[in-house]
């Protein structure tokens, strides 16, 4: 299994528009990505994985536009957004209707990240989709901790990305779907800090 450096995006951005997988750098851990867009490329990170299917993935974004095109973004979130992203924090928001079944098993609800470095940003850009981004972890297996450990995980994928991670604290999961924003998933950003912004 080939490792890929951050500058080759070209040949990164070719393996996912062709329905691959990647392992790469996250701010937290090494996430495993492949394109939304792509019934295909969902199937295949289900049995990368060894995921129930039922079980969505989140998504990751490029930027607010792109959350745009797949959520459906209120004043309210449309604030966390633009002060805690990109950042430790996942906000899950009501989905587009023209979002496909698969993306989400059709949930009402969808969980968004936005790029957590220049590097995914920029691939995500090259893709033209957002991106499912998942743990690189079989399901409820331990996060892999380097890349040879990724290789002996999953020998079949198409790629890692080499770069630094921290393996902090996993992120915030912020609901945004009611009048009061709600933590699903303490983080290193607090309810208190939120609750701040938006008053």
């Amino acid at each position: 299994m080939k490792v890929i450096k951050q500058s080759e995006l070209e040949e990164l951005a070719n393996i996912l528009d062709n329905d691959g997988i990647l392992a790469v750098p996250t701010d937290t851990i090494y996430g495993l990505c492949a394109k939304m867009n792509s019934k295909e490329a969902f199937e295949k990170l289900v049995k990368t994985k060894k995921r129930p299917s039922n079980k969505p993935f989140p998504i990751m974004c490029a930027n607010l536009e792109q959350i745009n095109c797949i959520a459906k973004v209120d004043p309210k979130s449309k604030k966390i957004i633009q002060y805690f992203m990109p950042g430790p924090i996942t906000i899950l928001l009501e989905k587009k209707n023209e979002i496909p079944q698969y993306v989400n098993n059709d949930l009402r609800l969808i969980a968004i990240r936005m790029a957590t470095s220049k590097f995914l940003e920029e691939l995500i850009q090259k893709v033209g989709c957002p991106i499912f981004m998942s743990s690189a972890n079989l399901s409820d297996e331990p996060v892999c901790k380097s890349i040879e450990e990724i290789q002996n995980k999953f020998p079949n994928i198409d790629g890692i990305v080499k770069g630094q991670v921290s393996y902090g604290k996993a992120s915030t999961i912020l609901d945004c779907t009611s009048d009061k924003v709600k933590i699903i998933r303490e983080g290193p950003i607090s309810l208190d800090e939120i609750i701040n912004i938006l008053n």
